[in-house]
């Protein structure tokens, strides 16, 4: 049996508080302190000029001309508590938002309506109406929002393109609002394909485009536009050591979003496969903790009634005589290696809810395989658990 002592333990409490909060931090940087997803959505709007004919001038007016009434203003309000928990006070965020269909559904990043509890959006003509969220997926970042009142001004689509073919060097253009300055217009290539990028939950997010055209605090939820006018990514993030664009910012590709927008907005959620489990990746407690395996997934707890709990599968837990003991460490799925949460995600997310899986765990100093049955979990326990 392995077991930790009280050094160790802090050891681990301090890993799992410190990654939650570079992980939040990063995230925040950005947040500004149905139409049918088939071939229709990859028309090119009707008013913008073949670019192959047009200047590169005439292509971007155009292009902004065609798609910025479509592109919204939106601003959150959540309530902050004091360390103690009995004092509140309004935060007040913004971000930008793509319209997608004629209902008033509205596309944006999670991270800029997470624990909102009042939205307004606008369209730039400086009156605010207010909004709801349908529906969230904090694992891709990805959110979308509904008027609940009719705009005055009539609703303009932004149609989704195809992010399965972009190339390196491509023309991109951006719209959204950076500290708050109304539809704003930057341009630039696409530096880079197949980025990972992380989720506030601290999910990767696979397949990210990396472009040079400047995001900003603001800019988050807005759309990435290829010279036809189409939606090809959902601004997400920047890499900067100063908070503001430096060159380098990542956009979720819109096949994402075209796959899972519809489960959002009929469901409110993203219903994946998951364990149950608390999860943290062997490697990152680095060689404070004596641990059989180099690399894996060790369960440092387990939801009851979750699929590994119905499984058998441990957590870490605490002996009669106050020591910690170490549970079980998952090192494979169906014959996949698993090395850490990132490799556990992946294999999971191939899974539909109902599946049999096979898991590999290391257990009391041998290897060993056992059957799990995916179920959904409880809406209570599905928040940080994988």
């Amino acid at each position: 049996m392995y077991r930790l002592s009280g050094r160790q333990i802090l050891v681990i409490a301090f890993g799992s508080a410190l990654f939650a909060a570079v992980a939040v931090a990063g995230l925040q940087q950005l947040s500004g302190h149905f139409q049918p997803f088939g071939s229709a959505s990859v028309a090119t709007p009707s008013n913008i000029t073949d670019p192959s004919l047009a200047t590169d001038e005439q292509n971007n007016i155009e292009v902004y001309k065609a798609a910025s009434p479509g592109v919204v203003y939106i601003q959150s309000t959540a309530m902050a508590r004091d360390f103690f928990g009995m004092f509140s006070r309004p935060v007040q965020g913004a971000g930008s938002g793509s319209v997608i269909d004629d209902q008033g559904d509205i596309l944006t990043n999670y991270h800029v309506i997470a624990d909102a509890e009042k939205l307004t959006v606008s369209f730039g003509s400086g009156k605010a109406y207010p909004a709801k969220v349908v529906g969230r997926d904090p694992d891709t970042d990805l959110a979308v929002i509904k008027l609940l009142e009719t705009s005055k001004e009539s609703l303009t689509i932004v149609p989704m393109g195809d992010s399965d073919k972009l190339v390196v060097g491509q023309k991109v253009l951006a719209i959204g609002n950076p500290f708050g300055l109304d539809r704003t217009l930057t341009t630039g290539v696409i530096s880079g394909l197949e980025r990972p990028i992380q989720a506030q939950n601290g999910r990767t997010i696979e397949g990210a485009i990396q472009t040079d055209a400047s995001i900003n605090p603001g800019n988050s939820g807005g759309p990435l536009l290829d010279s036809h006018g189409r939606m090809i990514g959902i601004n997400s993030q920047i890499e900067s050591p100063s908070g503001a664009s430096a060159g380098v910012g990542f956009a979720i590709p819109v096949s994402i979003a075209k796959r899972i927008v519809p489960q959002l907005i009929r469901d409110g959620e993203i219903r994946r496969p998951k364990l149950g489990i608390a999860p943290r990746d062997v490697a990152s407690l680095g060689r404070q903790l004596q641990l059989p395996v180099s690399s894996g997934v060790l369960i440092v707890s387990v939801a009851p009634g979750s699929p590994a709990a119905n499984a058998g599968l441990r957590g870490v837990i605490q002996t009669e005589d106050g020591d910690l003991e170490i549970g079980d460490i998952i090192v494979g799925i169906d014959g996949q290696k698993v090395d850490s949460n990132d490799d556990l995600f992946k294999i999971l997310d191939k899974h539909k809810i109902g599946d049999a899986i096979s898991v590999e765990v290391f257990r009391q100093g041998s290897r060993t395989s056992v059957p799990v049955r995916l179920t959904e979990l409880p809406a209570q326990r599905r928040n940080n658990r994988e």
